[in-house]
């Protein structure tokens, strides 16, 4: 395949995704459950279950479609004796704590009824410890016949005390990488993907793909969920850059760890807490720019690094199961939340929201940021709930915000001024994340037509277009709008 040949699902850069993991969304009664959960609301840790499942999802599908959501990103359900679900025992069966089998066929059924997609988490580099083929090695050791299913170096296994003697994930004894090389684990892997598929995923968000080094294994992967369903969207967690990914034989798109981390320079500016950032910083210092002007460069390589198609693919975020929150990050400012939102909201790609960031979730390294959804009303902050709602009604009614041109008409300080289009349809978006009044005035000659008048979509306040520039509009500190044809 060549670049020209890559095609990407047609649905995706019309999508706005929501990240959920599953145990803790949302907890419903009609899944049983065993005893010793931790208190919904309690501070989470690392080993602690509080219950949430498939069937509670379901439950709150109404209030997800109401904000505007047409597709999840669900962390892995796969059975497993870890609550994020990393350490896969069972890939072909759901974990009975979220319910089973029943409850994802419910939840496929009642999302799909909706609009609204799934894509699974594909936790494909490495298993665990209850994983039926390792644990076989545990039991028989070097005369079991999947013994070259992992790379084991000695017997016996060091599974829980002592250096471990086989290759495992960060050398991490509860999970055992797969051998990669061999043909049997490949066709495990690649069934695996194409079951889940034909029982109604829509997709796969791949774990540390990065980690798998086997020459073509991916591009194999693609042809195997390509030919099970075309319109199904591959997408892998890359913190880096990842253009040898997105050449049009591997992924769609990627976790855009890179937008991320200007969106955190950028909009965090000085509040941005630094320790919370952690070993991220690591993947990309360069993209932690604070002008306004560095943030306009780096956003827009991001537009022309990769192709066209996977531009359009990207799954854009602001934080992640694996990351503090964006409001903890920023030292708990809304307006800068508010910001970042709009600008995740009017970026070319699928813009992903973490559970609970609409409505002011905190939390910082992982496992603080992985806290239960508040699902008491009382405890939201419904002005930026009513944001994140209007931002995304904004993007799913305007074409030119999803896969429009995109151009920096200014940017300099705290001030990012860019014009979205598509045909006729035509949004110029102002962010003014500096802590004076913005009185725009941007050159605009060739690009918006004279005497042209624009209404803020967002507020109060209008702007209009004399003498080749776009002026008359006033912007408080930290604050933006979405300028369309009056």
């Amino acid at each position: 395949m060549t670049v020209t040949d890559f095609h990407t699902p047609a649905w995706v850069p019309d999508a706005v995704f929501y990240q959920i993991f599953p145990d803790r969304f949302a907890r419903s009664a009609a899944v049983e459950k065993p005893g010793n959960l931790e208190p919904w609301d309690a501070t989470p840790t690392p080993n602690g279950f509080k219950g949430g499942d498939l069937l509670g999802i379901v439950e709150h599908l109404d209030y997800l479609q109401d904000l505007g959501i047409t597709a999840l990103y669900l962390n892995p359900i796969f059975q497993s004796a870890s609550n994020h679900r990393y350490h896969t025992h069972d890939y072909y069966r759901v974990d009975p704590l979220l319910g089973g089998d029943a409850a994802f066929r419910r939840l496929v059924d009642e999302a799909h009824r909706r609009g609204i997609r799934i894509i699974l988490d594909g936790v494909f580099n490495h298993a665990s410890r209850g994983f039926f083929q390792f644990n076989h090695i545990l039991e028989v050791g070097a005369q079991s016949p999947y013994l070259d299913w992992f790379v084991v170096k000695g017997f016996p296994l060091h599974a829980y005390e002592g250096t471990p003697n086989y290759k495992c994930w960060w050398n991490l004894p509860a999970l055992p990488e797969f051998n990669h090389a061999n043909p049997q684990v490949q066709r495990f892997i690649f069934d695996v993907a194409r079951y889940w598929l034909e029982q109604g995923a829509d997709g796969w968000r791949l774990d540390v793909p990065f980690c798998v080094t086997e020459p073509g294994f991916w591009a194999r992967f693609r042809e195997v969920v390509k030919a099970t369903n075309p319109e199904a969207y591959i997408t892998g967690e890359i913190p880096m850059a990842a253009d040898p990914w997105l050449q049009g034989d591997q992924f769609d798109g990627v976790m855009n760890y890179l937008l991320t981390y200007a969106c955190w320079g950028f909009f965090g500016g000085e509040r941005l807490q630094r320790d919370l950032v952690g070993h991220w910083y690591d993947h990309g210092p360069e993209f932690f720019v604070q002008d306004g002007g560095d943030f306009a460069q780096k956003i827009t390589h991001l537009l022309e690094r990769y192709p066209r198609p996977a531009v359009l693919a990207q799954l854009n975020l602001l934080d992640s199961h694996d990351t503090a929150r964006f409001l903890t990050l920023v030292g708990g400012e809304r307006a800068l939340l508010r910001l970042a939102v709009l600008f995740l909201l009017t970026y070319p790609g699928a813009p992903c929201v973490y559970y609970g960031d609409e409505i002011g979730l905190e939390g910082g390294q992982d496992p603080d940021c992985r806290r239960a959804f508040p699902w008491d009303e009382r405890r939201w902050d419904h002005d930026l709930h009513a944001w994140y709602r209007t931002c995304i009604a904004l993007r799913h009614a305007h074409p030119a915000l999803r896969s429009g041109e995109f151009k920096v008409l200014q940017a300099q300080g705290g001030k990012v001024v860019y014009l979205r289009q598509l045909g006729q349809d035509v949004a110029v978006v102002v962010l003014n994340r500096a802590s004076q009044t913005l009185h725009l005035d941007v050159p605009v000659e060739n690009t918006l037509p004279e005497g042209s008048v624009w209404r803020n979509a967002l507020g109060a306040g209008t702007a209009q277009v004399t003498h080749g520039h776009l002026h008359g509009l006033t912007l408080s500190p930290l604050s933006g709008a979405v300028l369309l044809p009056a």
